[in-house]
């Protein structure tokens, strides 16, 4: 599965204790909104395990005429259109702020990004923010990265996108998706492999290029939800984790069968 040509992520930032099942059930609205008009277009959930407690609602499309021609669709659609107008207003009690982002791919800068997506269970995502007139040294930097890892590291992998709308003029977002924890381990464990496939010298150059070229980094990591994600059959399909089972109401209780009455004892 290769990565969408545009990548629009809304973040929504919760308020303290609003995180899980709460946020869930709100978000579950949508979810069945989108499943009852068969909309064609899917979109991935996950929640903050690292930074501040957030979710993020991930969306791709081939170009920015798809995402118009969708959103127009929508609002053209009164039945869905007014139930997620309920939905979001709902919702938007248990939010403390949101923003959105419109992110452009660049294949020049990503490593092996064609994965088995509905298996993955985690993302890590890194924000790497270039200096103005530092993009060759960040071409440098990414080149060489790449050359290391396609040498020492057969299995890893990640997509770059670079931020067009919502974020600082050069940002570029690192998305690399993981199966398991075990899988984050073997990673950390691959960092040797690397530096020595890069060498003192290279070691050397790649710090002398960051320090220039990158004026911040940050990596944090997401886990994948399924009760907020909408994603299609195939999906399904695959793994059934994207199918779970409904949550039950809380606070309702199973009546137990009335008893009958007994016949009074013969005199």
């Amino acid at each position: 599965m290769q990565p969408p040509k545009l990548l629009v992520i809304t973040r929504e930032y919760l308020k303290p204790g609003k995180m899980g099942s709460t946020h869930e059930k709100a978000e579950g609205a949508f979810v069945r909104a989108f499943e009852r008009a068969k909309w064609p277009t899917h979109y991935l959930a996950m929640d903050s395990l690292s930074g501040k407690s957030r979710s993020l609602f991930l969306t791709g499309y081939d170009s920015f005429a798809g995402w118009e021609k969708d959103a127009l669709a929508v609002q053209k659609d009164a039945q869905l259109s007014a139930a997620l107008e309920h939905a979001a207003a709902a919702d938007a009690d248990l939010l403390d702020s949101t923003d959105g982002h419109a992110l452009l791919y660049r294949d020049e800068y990503s490593l092996r990004p064609g994965v088995d997506l509905p298996h993955m269970r985690y993302f890590e995502i890194s924000l790497y923010h270039v200096k103005p007139g530092h993009e060759k040294d960040w071409d440098e930097i990414v080149k060489m990265v790449k050359e290391a890892y396609e040498k020492a590291v057969p299995d890893v992998h990640w997509a770059t996108y670079e931020s067009l709308y919502g974020g600082p003029s050069g940002t570029y977002v690192v998305i690399n998706p993981i199966k398991s924890g075990a899988e984050i381990d073997k990673d950390l464990a691959s960092d040797k492999d690397f530096e020595s496939a890069m060498g003192e010298d290279g070691m050397k150059r790649l710090g002398e290029l960051s320090a220039a070229a990158i004026d911040s980094s940050e990596s944090n990591l997401f886990v994948l939800n399924p009760r907020m994600s909408y994603v299609g059959e195939d999906w399904i399909k695959a793994d059934d984790f994207w199918k779970p089972k409904p949550m039950g109401m809380p606070g309702v209780m199973k009546k137990k069968p009335a008893e009958k009455e007994k016949a009074p004892a013969a005199q």
